[in-house]
Protein backbone atom coordinates (compact mmCIF):
# COMPACT_ATOMS: atom_id res chain seq x y z
CA UNK A 1 0.00 0.00 0.00
CA UNK A 2 0.99 3.07 -1.04
CA UNK A 3 2.22 5.72 2.25
CA UNK A 4 3.23 8.49 0.81
CA UNK A 5 2.46 11.93 2.55
CA UNK A 6 1.69 15.41 0.63
CA UNK A 7 3.75 17.98 1.94
CA UNK A 8 3.00 20.58 -0.92
CA UNK A 9 0.92 20.18 -3.81
CA UNK A 10 3.88 19.27 -5.56
CA UNK A 11 5.82 17.90 -2.60
CA UNK A 12 5.46 14.29 -1.05
CA UNK A 13 7.34 12.35 1.32
CA UNK A 14 7.47 8.93 0.27
CA UNK A 15 10.20 7.60 3.04
CA UNK A 16 9.46 4.59 5.61
CA UNK A 17 10.05 3.65 9.09
CA UNK A 18 11.96 0.34 10.26
CA UNK A 19 10.94 -0.53 13.90
CA UNK A 20 12.65 -3.83 13.35
CA UNK A 21 16.44 -2.59 13.48
CA UNK A 22 18.00 -3.49 16.72
CA UNK A 23 21.38 -1.32 16.16
CA UNK A 24 22.14 1.59 13.81
CA UNK A 25 25.66 1.50 12.39
CA UNK A 26 25.58 -1.99 14.01
CA UNK A 27 26.61 0.26 17.46
CA UNK A 28 23.98 2.22 18.42
CA UNK A 29 20.65 1.30 20.56
CA UNK A 30 17.35 2.34 18.73
CA UNK A 31 14.49 0.81 20.69
CA UNK A 32 12.19 3.20 18.98
CA UNK A 33 13.50 2.14 15.59
CA UNK A 34 14.44 4.77 12.64
CA UNK A 35 12.87 6.69 9.58
CA UNK A 36 14.39 6.61 6.16
CA UNK A 37 13.11 10.21 4.56
CA UNK A 38 13.10 10.60 0.93
CA UNK A 39 11.65 12.90 -1.37
CA UNK A 40 9.60 13.44 -4.50
CA UNK A 41 8.77 16.27 -6.84
CA UNK A 42 6.19 16.75 -9.47
CA UNK A 43 7.02 19.68 -11.26
CA UNK A 44 7.74 19.94 -14.92
CA UNK A 45 10.84 17.32 -14.11
CA UNK A 46 10.39 14.91 -11.78
CA UNK A 47 12.73 14.94 -8.91
CA UNK A 48 13.40 12.39 -6.09
CA UNK A 49 15.63 13.69 -3.52
CA UNK A 50 17.83 10.74 -1.95
CA UNK A 51 16.82 6.61 -2.32
CA UNK A 52 16.73 4.66 1.39
CA UNK A 53 18.05 1.74 3.11
CA UNK A 54 17.60 -1.77 2.17
CA UNK A 55 15.32 -2.49 5.02
CA UNK A 56 12.35 -0.19 3.43
CA UNK A 57 13.35 -0.98 0.04
CA UNK A 58 9.66 -2.12 -1.02
CA UNK A 59 7.65 -0.01 0.56
CA UNK A 60 10.20 3.13 -0.93
CA UNK A 61 9.79 1.43 -4.17
CA UNK A 62 6.01 1.07 -3.78
CA UNK A 63 5.50 4.70 -2.68
CA UNK A 64 7.89 6.28 -5.57
CA UNK A 65 6.01 4.00 -7.82
CA UNK A 66 2.75 5.71 -6.79
CA UNK A 67 3.96 9.20 -6.23
CA UNK A 68 5.49 9.56 -10.43
CA UNK A 69 1.92 7.87 -11.06
CA UNK A 70 3.35 6.77 -14.35
CA UNK A 71 6.24 9.56 -15.27
CA UNK A 72 9.54 8.93 -16.23
CA UNK A 73 11.63 10.44 -13.62
CA UNK A 74 13.94 12.68 -14.22
CA UNK A 75 16.52 13.66 -11.62
CA UNK A 76 17.54 11.88 -8.62
CA UNK A 77 19.42 14.28 -5.97
CA UNK A 78 21.80 12.58 -3.94
CA UNK A 79 22.87 14.67 -1.19
CA UNK A 80 24.85 11.64 1.02
CA UNK A 81 26.06 8.54 0.35
CA UNK A 82 25.66 6.42 3.57
CA UNK A 83 24.11 3.00 2.16
CA UNK A 84 21.17 3.73 4.46
CA UNK A 85 20.39 6.62 1.87
CA UNK A 86 22.01 5.25 -1.14
CA UNK A 87 20.44 1.48 -0.86
CA UNK A 88 18.49 1.61 -3.35
CA UNK A 89 19.87 4.34 -6.35
CA UNK A 90 20.68 0.74 -8.29
CA UNK A 91 16.94 -0.11 -7.84
CA UNK A 92 15.62 3.49 -8.88
CA UNK A 93 18.07 3.33 -11.85
CA UNK A 94 17.25 -0.08 -13.23
CA UNK A 95 13.32 1.15 -13.40
CA UNK A 96 14.11 4.74 -14.65
CA UNK A 97 17.24 4.43 -16.94
CA UNK A 98 17.06 7.69 -18.27
CA UNK A 99 17.39 9.33 -15.21
CA UNK A 100 20.14 11.94 -14.10
CA UNK A 101 21.97 11.62 -10.79
CA UNK A 102 22.57 14.81 -9.75
CA UNK A 103 25.62 14.52 -6.99
CA UNK A 104 28.74 16.32 -5.87
CA UNK A 105 32.03 15.17 -7.38
CA UNK A 106 32.98 12.97 -4.31
CA UNK A 107 29.57 11.54 -3.70
CA UNK A 108 30.22 10.08 -7.50
CA UNK A 109 33.44 8.55 -6.61
CA UNK A 110 32.02 6.90 -3.58
CA UNK A 111 28.79 5.29 -5.64
CA UNK A 112 31.02 3.65 -8.03
CA UNK A 113 32.77 2.62 -5.07
CA UNK A 114 29.60 1.05 -3.60
CA UNK A 115 28.35 -0.23 -6.34
CA UNK A 116 29.22 -1.17 -10.00
CA UNK A 117 27.58 1.09 -12.24
CA UNK A 118 28.38 2.26 -15.42
CA UNK A 119 26.57 6.27 -15.25
CA UNK A 120 29.01 8.14 -15.97
CA UNK A 121 27.05 9.36 -18.94
CA UNK A 122 24.40 10.31 -16.40
CA UNK A 123 26.09 11.89 -14.24
CA UNK A 124 25.18 16.09 -13.10
CA UNK A 125 27.92 17.01 -10.63
CA UNK A 126 27.00 19.86 -8.83
CA UNK A 127 29.02 21.51 -6.24
CA UNK A 128 28.45 25.07 -3.87
CA UNK A 129 26.31 27.80 -5.85
CA UNK A 130 25.21 25.27 -8.18
CA UNK A 131 21.41 25.49 -9.22
CA UNK A 132 18.98 23.23 -10.70
CA UNK A 133 15.69 24.45 -11.75
CA UNK A 134 12.97 21.77 -12.69
CA UNK A 135 10.17 24.27 -13.91
CA UNK A 136 8.81 26.47 -10.99
CA UNK A 137 11.35 25.02 -8.97
CA UNK A 138 15.08 26.05 -7.94
CA UNK A 139 17.30 23.98 -6.07
CA UNK A 140 21.11 25.66 -4.90
CA UNK A 141 23.49 23.37 -3.97
CA UNK A 142 25.60 24.16 -0.25
CA UNK A 143 28.13 21.98 0.87
CA UNK A 144 28.64 20.66 4.18
CA UNK A 145 31.62 18.58 4.24
CA UNK A 146 31.95 16.14 6.81
CA UNK A 147 28.50 17.15 8.76
CA UNK A 148 29.53 14.17 8.41
CA UNK A 149 31.12 12.45 5.49
CA UNK A 150 33.12 15.16 3.24
CA UNK A 151 31.06 14.84 -0.05
CA UNK A 152 27.58 15.89 1.89
CA UNK A 153 25.99 18.51 -0.01
CA UNK A 154 22.59 20.33 1.72
CA UNK A 155 20.24 21.89 -0.90
CA UNK A 156 17.40 24.90 -0.85
CA UNK A 157 14.30 25.04 -2.64
CA UNK A 158 13.16 28.76 -2.91
CA UNK A 159 9.64 28.50 -4.05
CA UNK A 160 8.94 26.67 -0.74
CA UNK A 161 12.08 27.97 0.73
CA UNK A 162 12.84 24.31 2.28
CA UNK A 163 16.46 22.93 3.48
CA UNK A 164 17.14 19.72 2.37
CA UNK A 165 19.62 19.45 4.91
CA UNK A 166 20.99 15.50 5.01
CA UNK A 167 21.88 14.07 7.97
CA UNK A 168 21.62 17.16 9.56
CA UNK A 169 18.25 18.04 11.99
CA UNK A 170 18.00 13.77 12.09
CA UNK A 171 17.07 12.23 14.87
CA UNK A 172 16.64 8.66 15.87
CA UNK A 173 13.16 7.15 16.47
CA UNK A 174 10.62 5.77 13.68
CA UNK A 175 7.60 7.96 12.39
CA UNK A 176 4.29 7.35 13.98
CA UNK A 177 2.05 9.32 11.21
CA UNK A 178 2.95 12.59 12.78
CA UNK A 179 5.45 13.83 10.10
CA UNK A 180 6.33 17.17 11.85
CA UNK A 181 8.19 18.04 15.03
CA UNK A 182 5.10 20.47 15.62
CA UNK A 183 3.06 17.39 15.97
CA UNK A 184 4.90 15.45 18.87
CA UNK A 185 6.13 16.15 22.45
CA UNK A 186 9.61 16.70 20.99
CA UNK A 187 10.57 18.06 24.15
CA UNK A 188 9.63 14.59 25.79
CA UNK A 189 9.86 12.06 22.96
CA UNK A 190 12.52 13.17 20.63
CA UNK A 191 15.04 15.34 21.97
CA UNK A 192 16.80 12.66 23.69
CA UNK A 193 17.44 10.32 20.88
CA UNK A 194 18.07 13.44 18.53
CA UNK A 195 21.10 14.73 21.07
CA UNK A 196 22.05 11.31 20.82
CA UNK A 197 22.13 10.88 16.97
CA UNK A 198 24.01 14.30 17.09
CA UNK A 199 26.19 13.67 19.61
CA UNK A 200 27.03 10.18 18.56
CA UNK A 201 27.26 10.99 14.87
CA UNK A 202 27.98 14.27 13.82
CA UNK A 203 29.64 15.26 17.36
CA UNK A 204 33.19 15.08 16.34
CA UNK A 205 32.64 17.45 14.01
CA UNK A 206 31.36 21.19 15.71
CA UNK A 207 33.71 23.31 13.47
CA UNK A 208 32.01 21.70 10.48
CA UNK A 209 28.41 22.11 11.44
CA UNK A 210 29.28 25.33 12.85
CA UNK A 211 30.58 26.70 9.31
CA UNK A 212 27.03 24.60 7.64
CA UNK A 213 24.85 26.76 10.12
CA UNK A 214 26.91 30.06 8.94
CA UNK A 215 25.88 29.21 5.63
CA UNK A 216 22.11 28.15 6.79
CA UNK A 217 22.12 31.85 8.91
CA UNK A 218 21.79 33.35 5.21
CA UNK A 219 19.13 31.95 4.13
CA UNK A 220 15.16 32.19 4.49
CA UNK A 221 14.13 28.51 5.74
CA UNK A 222 10.94 28.39 6.35
CA UNK A 223 11.00 23.90 6.32
CA UNK A 224 13.56 21.55 6.75
CA UNK A 225 13.62 18.41 5.83
CA UNK A 226 16.00 15.79 7.44
CA UNK A 227 17.13 12.26 6.45
CA UNK A 228 15.46 10.62 9.75
CA UNK A 229 12.82 12.31 12.21
CA UNK A 230 10.64 14.77 11.97
CA UNK A 231 10.20 17.39 9.58
CA UNK A 232 10.68 20.78 10.75
CA UNK A 233 8.20 23.38 10.41
CA UNK A 234 7.65 25.47 13.23
CA UNK A 235 9.98 26.91 15.72
CA UNK A 236 12.92 26.21 13.31
CA UNK A 237 15.43 28.39 15.71
CA UNK A 238 14.97 26.34 18.78
CA UNK A 239 16.33 22.88 16.81
CA UNK A 240 18.93 25.09 15.29
CA UNK A 241 20.07 26.39 18.77
CA UNK A 242 20.47 23.02 19.78
CA UNK A 243 22.63 22.71 16.67
CA UNK A 244 24.33 25.84 17.70
CA UNK A 245 25.39 24.45 21.29
CA UNK A 246 26.19 21.18 20.71
CA UNK A 247 28.43 22.39 18.02
CA UNK A 248 30.14 24.25 19.94
CA UNK A 249 30.35 21.67 22.45
CA UNK A 250 28.65 24.51 25.29
CA UNK A 251 26.95 22.26 27.93
CA UNK A 252 22.56 22.71 27.48
CA UNK A 253 22.21 22.74 31.28
CA UNK A 254 24.37 23.26 35.28
CA UNK A 255 24.10 19.84 35.67
CA UNK A 256 25.71 16.84 36.65
CA UNK A 257 26.21 13.02 35.61
CA UNK A 258 28.03 10.35 37.68
CA UNK A 259 30.01 7.78 35.70
CA UNK A 260 30.53 4.75 37.68
CA UNK A 261 32.55 1.05 37.28
CA UNK A 262 32.05 -1.25 40.26
CA UNK A 263 33.20 -4.59 39.72
CA UNK A 264 32.01 -5.62 43.32
CA UNK A 265 29.56 -2.86 44.88
CA UNK A 266 32.34 -0.51 47.07
CA UNK A 267 32.77 1.97 43.93
CA UNK A 268 29.58 1.95 43.28
CA UNK A 269 28.74 2.90 47.12
CA UNK A 270 30.76 5.32 46.92
CA UNK A 271 29.87 7.15 43.77
CA UNK A 272 25.62 6.79 45.40
CA UNK A 273 27.34 8.69 48.60
CA UNK A 274 28.41 11.10 46.28
CA UNK A 275 25.53 11.50 44.24
CA UNK A 276 23.45 11.98 47.82
CA UNK A 277 25.49 14.48 49.34
CA UNK A 278 25.12 16.59 45.91
CA UNK A 279 21.70 16.15 46.39
CA UNK A 280 21.92 17.34 50.06
CA UNK A 281 23.28 20.65 48.57
CA UNK A 282 20.70 21.14 46.49
CA UNK A 283 21.74 20.12 43.19
CA UNK A 284 18.90 18.49 41.26
CA UNK A 285 18.74 16.64 37.60
CA UNK A 286 21.94 14.13 39.19
CA UNK A 287 22.50 11.44 36.26
CA UNK A 288 24.18 8.30 37.45
CA UNK A 289 25.83 5.61 34.61
CA UNK A 290 27.08 2.24 35.43
CA UNK A 291 29.52 2.36 32.33
CA UNK A 292 29.81 -1.77 32.45
CA UNK A 293 25.82 -1.89 31.86
CA UNK A 294 24.67 1.42 29.95
CA UNK A 295 25.11 1.81 25.83
CA UNK A 296 28.33 4.46 25.68
CA UNK A 297 26.14 6.23 23.39
CA UNK A 298 23.70 7.31 26.19
CA UNK A 299 26.86 8.47 28.14
CA UNK A 300 28.27 9.92 25.31
CA UNK A 301 24.51 11.96 24.83
CA UNK A 302 24.38 13.15 28.28
CA UNK A 303 28.26 14.40 28.42
CA UNK A 304 27.07 16.97 25.94
CA UNK A 305 24.43 18.14 27.80
CA UNK A 306 25.48 18.05 31.01
CA UNK A 307 28.26 20.50 32.35
CA UNK A 308 29.94 18.57 35.42
CA UNK A 309 31.03 14.66 35.05
CA UNK A 310 32.36 12.94 37.99
CA UNK A 311 34.22 9.85 37.06
CA UNK A 312 34.37 7.10 39.89
CA UNK A 313 36.16 4.22 38.95
CA UNK A 314 38.51 1.19 40.34
CA UNK A 315 41.78 0.32 38.72
CA UNK A 316 41.77 -3.02 37.04
CA UNK A 317 44.83 -4.90 35.78
CA UNK A 318 47.18 -1.97 36.71
CA UNK A 319 45.36 0.54 34.75
CA UNK A 320 41.88 2.18 34.34
CA UNK A 321 38.87 -0.15 34.58
CA UNK A 322 38.21 -1.16 30.36
CA UNK A 323 34.53 0.10 30.40
CA UNK A 324 35.75 3.31 31.76
CA UNK A 325 38.58 3.75 29.46
CA UNK A 326 36.29 2.89 26.50
CA UNK A 327 34.08 5.51 28.02
CA UNK A 328 36.56 8.46 27.91
CA UNK A 329 38.06 7.32 24.74
CA UNK A 330 34.65 7.62 23.53
CA UNK A 331 34.50 11.09 24.76
CA UNK A 332 37.71 11.94 23.25
CA UNK A 333 37.20 10.69 20.00
CA UNK A 334 33.92 12.88 19.63
CA UNK A 335 35.77 15.79 20.64
CA UNK A 336 33.87 16.85 24.43
CA UNK A 337 35.34 19.97 25.31
CA UNK A 338 34.12 22.85 27.70
CA UNK A 339 33.50 20.73 30.95
CA UNK A 340 34.37 20.14 34.51
CA UNK A 341 35.62 17.02 35.39
CA UNK A 342 36.01 15.18 38.95
CA UNK A 343 37.99 11.64 40.18
CA UNK A 344 37.02 9.24 42.49
CA UNK A 345 39.45 6.31 42.57
CA UNK A 346 39.51 2.58 43.56
CA UNK A 347 42.42 0.17 44.62
CA UNK A 348 42.71 -2.18 47.10
CA UNK A 349 46.69 -2.00 46.92
CA UNK A 350 48.10 0.24 43.69
CA UNK A 351 45.25 2.43 42.90
CA UNK A 352 46.17 3.47 38.86
CA UNK A 353 42.83 4.82 37.64
CA UNK A 354 43.34 8.39 38.64
CA UNK A 355 46.47 8.40 37.26
CA UNK A 356 45.34 6.89 33.68
CA UNK A 357 41.91 8.92 33.67
CA UNK A 358 44.18 12.07 33.73
CA UNK A 359 45.97 11.00 30.97
CA UNK A 360 43.31 10.67 28.54
CA UNK A 361 41.89 14.15 29.80
CA UNK A 362 45.19 15.85 29.06
CA UNK A 363 44.57 14.51 25.08
CA UNK A 364 41.00 16.58 25.19
CA UNK A 365 40.69 20.49 24.74
CA UNK A 366 39.64 22.74 27.04
CA UNK A 367 38.22 20.58 30.18
CA UNK A 368 38.79 21.25 33.53
CA UNK A 369 39.82 18.90 36.20
CA UNK A 370 39.03 20.01 39.68
CA UNK A 371 40.47 18.98 42.88
CA UNK A 372 40.84 17.39 45.22
CA UNK A 373 41.24 13.74 43.60
CA UNK A 374 39.84 11.31 45.91
CA UNK A 375 41.73 7.86 46.14
CA UNK A 376 39.60 5.12 48.06
CA UNK A 377 41.27 1.86 49.09
CA UNK A 378 38.93 -0.98 48.89
CA UNK A 379 36.31 1.08 50.09
CA UNK A 380 35.44 4.75 51.18
CA UNK A 381 36.34 5.01 55.05
CA UNK A 382 34.85 7.89 57.37
CA UNK A 383 38.16 9.95 57.67
CA UNK A 384 37.34 10.24 53.69
CA UNK A 385 34.14 12.51 54.12
CA UNK A 386 36.11 15.75 54.19
CA UNK A 387 37.37 14.99 51.16
CA UNK A 388 34.14 14.40 49.47
CA UNK A 389 32.82 17.69 51.39
CA UNK A 390 36.08 19.63 49.54
CA UNK A 391 35.26 18.11 46.08
CA UNK A 392 31.50 19.03 46.28
CA UNK A 393 32.09 22.42 47.44
CA UNK A 394 34.57 23.00 44.63
CA UNK A 395 32.21 21.73 41.85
Amino acid sequence: MNTSRKLKEDLFYIGASDRRLALFENMMPIPRGVSYNSYVLLDDKTVLLDTADNSVAAQFLENLQSTLNGRALDYMVIHHVEPDHLALVEEVIVRHPNVTVVCSAQAAKFIQQFFNLNITDQLQIVKEGDTLCTGSHTFTFVAAPMVHWPEVLVSYESEYKILFSADAFGTFGALCGNLYADEVNFDRDWLKDARRYYTNIVGKYGPQVQNTLKKAATLDIAMICPLHGPIWRENIGYFIDKYDKWSKYEPESESIMIVYGSLYGHTESSATYVANQLAEKGHKDIRMYDVSGTHVSYMVSDAFRCSHIILVAPTYNGGLYPPMENFLLDLKAHNLQNRTFAVIENGTWAPQAAKEIQKILDEMKNNKLIEPIISIKSSMKEEQISEVQQLIENL
